[in-house]
């Protein structure tokens, strides 16, 4: 059964990829008008760029809803209209990953990052890419450079991503400092609270587990079929049966056509 820990950073890696932003350094920072300084907005825009904006706002909501194919030709639409949308390259480089197509999310990724070497979210979902692939490394190589870009705003967001990166390696002990960061920086975040229950489950720390995961299925708004299992798993470790079968009617009740639910009518704790 896959672990929940992966789920939960796949859903934060789509998620940055839609939180578009522009691209071009002169939409970004102070320009010289006159004698004086001014900041260009989006009125400034030219048409192409501003064609190339929706065309990519349109792609990330279909990129959104699994409509891949759709969300590629919206992509190619806001490239033709502006070929310098490091934005672009880097939800092609998702989607052409999501077809399964890996040289040309490679390919998407690097010309992304060949616009902008410091676009923290291109090295972030790229870093995902090849963890993803077992290019463990080359990946964690990726993370770090996102977290000391300049004025990133989604730290939290990467180190939870590369949390997962070290557990998917089987470098716990790593993956649990780098959580624990991520956690400090916003303990109200679910994922962290998910994401650090699960390697803590992994390396036998079930009290600490049973903390974070409390903190998620406590509820029913944040938690789901995984984290619920995930949930009964800890409290089997713990011999605790009345927590174990309270979590599990839980998990019957609300999700039980899952493959948790299966897994717990079948006894199937360890596996």
């Amino acid at each position: 059964m896959r672990p929940i820990l992966w789920v939960g950073v796949a859903l934060s890696v789509v998620l940055g990829a839609c939180a578009l932003k522009a691209d071009r350094p002169d939409l970004e920072s102070p320009v010289a008008v006159g004698s004086a300084r001014d900041r260009v907005t989006e009125s400034d825009e030219t048409p192409g760029t501003r064609r190339a904006r929706v065309r990519l706002e349109l792609a990330a909501a279909y990129f959104g809803r699994g409509q891949l194919i759709t969300a590629l030709d919206e992509v190619k639409l806001a490239i033709g209209a502006d070929s310098t949308l490091v934005s672009a390259f880097n939800l092609r480089g998702l989607i052409y990953g999501g077809l399964g197509d890996e040289r040309l999310a490679e390919e998407s990724f690097r010309r992304a990052l060949e616009l902008d070497p410091r676009d923290a979210d291109t090295l972030q979902n790229y870093g995902w890419h090849l963890c993803q692939r077992q290019r463990f490394e080359e990946a964690e190589s990726l993370f770090n450079r996102a977290l000391v870009t300049p004025q990133y705003q989604n730290i939290q967001r990467t180190l939870i991503t590369l949390g997962a990166c070290q557990a998917r390696n089987q470098r716990l002990e790593a993956a649990e400092a780098t959580l624990n960061r991520a956690f400090e920086l916003d303990p109200t975040s679910p994922l962290a609270s998910v994401n650090l229950a699960e390697v803590l489950y992994r390396s036998g720390q079930f009290d600490r587990a049973r903390f974070f995961i409390r903190r998620v299925n406590a509820s029913e708004e944040l938690s789901n079929a995984q984290t619920l299992w995930l949930g009964v798993r800890i409290e089997n470790k713990l011999n605790n049966t009345a927590g174990t079968q309270s979590l599990g009617r839980q998990l019957r009740e609300r999700f039980p056509k899952s493959a948790e639910a299966i897994a717990f009518e079948q006894g199937k704790f360890n596996e």
